[in-house]
């Protein structure tokens, strides 16, 4: 197949490692496969190159920073006018914001070809943006977000939902659950040959008598909260813990601690240093408040958490605690302070605990969340598209569910 794999984020960034990922798996089955994602600087200019058996393409953006996230009209008409003179069999656009679903719907309609449509977060009203501390901004992009991202759900021919949380939203928009797929994210297999602890310390300049505890990623300003909070309390009972927060993170951790000199935050660092950061630890948090923004979405770090054969101790949010029911990688706390505290404190204590979860968290990385097998879920799921649309008529759109059968 000639497949389109298209992201409203940044290369590097986000829902563009879904893309890459199963990009990658793909052009090793033998498919041609081209990655679109919005480039971190430019502003004029597309950029082509090859990437691991992909075409990558990167197009340009006129705002700045955290804001080139989807919403620039420039960046829209470039990739438009990129793909007009360009031939797909399927499309796969990750989320539905306008750099997205405009180039993908045009295309779809000129190529008469089908549309698989991924939803990754609940970014509309009642998620990721109630999040949003500035009250003015939050208003403005509540109506807008949630229009673009439940509007076009039913135009899509196939669906994946990377939790049960956005799978059963999009059942009740009316998506037919046979075009569906729920797929979480994959473990990348280039972070399971980490280093041994003891040399990921010497590289990374930690104590090697702390005990270490890793958080790796961004994080919403309440978790963060959460976070420092059980930390203080964890920091009473052991007086060797550090926590370690590894790679780009808006909040400043330290600032919200009492014990701002056990806080190591690295900011955005290289991708062999933060491996070596994460090699460093003893076990990972996942600090999830339990709101529809922590339900609607996957959170990926946790893969990285397996890949690095660490225990997790997280909060029951989300796909989180049916994982944990099935698979021994770490314990599940509510989303308060000191219950969260208490199970770390547990944990920490019970070396031979650890060791056992770390071996299962790596085993489920390698098996249950490789990257391959995920691969081979949404592989059959194009086919299934492909072989729906031929059948239906290439310009009829997909049957949508009556609100009875939704409800």
């Amino acid at each position: 197949m000639k497949i389109l794999h298209m992201v409203f984020s940044q290369t590097g960034k986000g829902s563009y490692w879904r893309a890459y990922h199963f990009g990658r798996e793909l052009a090793g089955r033998g498919h041609d496969v081209t990655l679109m994602s919005t480039s971190p600087a430019r502003r004029t200019g597309v950029r082509v190159r090859a990437l691991n058996g992909m075409t990558h393409v990167e197009t340009p953006d006129l705002f700045r920073g955290s804001l080139r996230s989807g919403w620039d009209p420039w960046n829209t008409l470039c990739r438009i006018f990129w793909l007009r003179r360009r031939t797909f069999d399927l499309i796969y656009a990750i989320e539905a914001r306008p750099t997205v679903i405009y180039p993908a719907l045009l295309l779809r309609r000129s190529l008469n070809i089908p549309l698989v449509l991924g939803w990754s977060d609940w970014f509309g009203r009642g998620g990721s943006v109630e999040e949003r501390p500035n009250p003015f901004v939050r208003g403005l992009l509540r109506g807008i977000e949630t229009f673009h991202e439940e509007h076009f759900r039913t135009m899509a021919d196939g669906t994946t939902a990377i939790c049960t949380t956005l799978r059963d939203k999009a059942l009740a928009l009316g998506v037919p659950a046979e075009t569906m797929r729920l797929i979480p994210d994959g473990c990348d297999p280039d972070m399971q040959g980490s280093p041994a602890a003891a040399q990921a310390r010497a590289n990374s300049g930690l104590p090697a008598d702390a005990f270490v505890i890793g958080y790796v990623g961004t994080i919403f300003h309440g978790d963060a909260k959460l976070m420092a909070a059980a930390f203080d309390l964890v920091k009473a009972e052991i007086p060797s813990a550090l926590l370690l927060v590894a790679g780009y993170c808006p909040v400043d951790i330290p600032r919200l601690s009492r014990h701002p000199e056990a806080v190591i935050q690295t900011g955005q660092i290289p991708q062999d240093r933060l491996v070596s950061c994460l090699a460093s630890c003893d076990l990972f948090w996942l600090p999830l408040c339990d709101t529809n923004a922590n339900r609607g979405r996957w959170p990926h770090k946790l893969n990285d958490y397996m890949s690095m054969g660490r225990p997790t101790v997280a909060t029951a949010v989300g796909d989180v605690k049916a994982l944990f029911a099935e698979e021994e990688i770490g314990v599940l706390s509510s989303d308060q302070a000191r219950p969260f505290a208490e199970r770390t404190i547990e944990l920490a204590r019970d070396c031979g605990r650890r060791e056992r979860m770390g071996v299962n968290a790596r085993r489920a990385a390698r098996d249950r969340f490789s990257w391959a097998r995920l691969t081979d879920e949404l592989e059959t799921l194009y086919l299934d598209t492909i072989a729906r649309f031929a059948k239906r008529g290439s310009n009829a759109r997909p049957p949508r569910r009556s609100q009875e059968e939704a409800a």
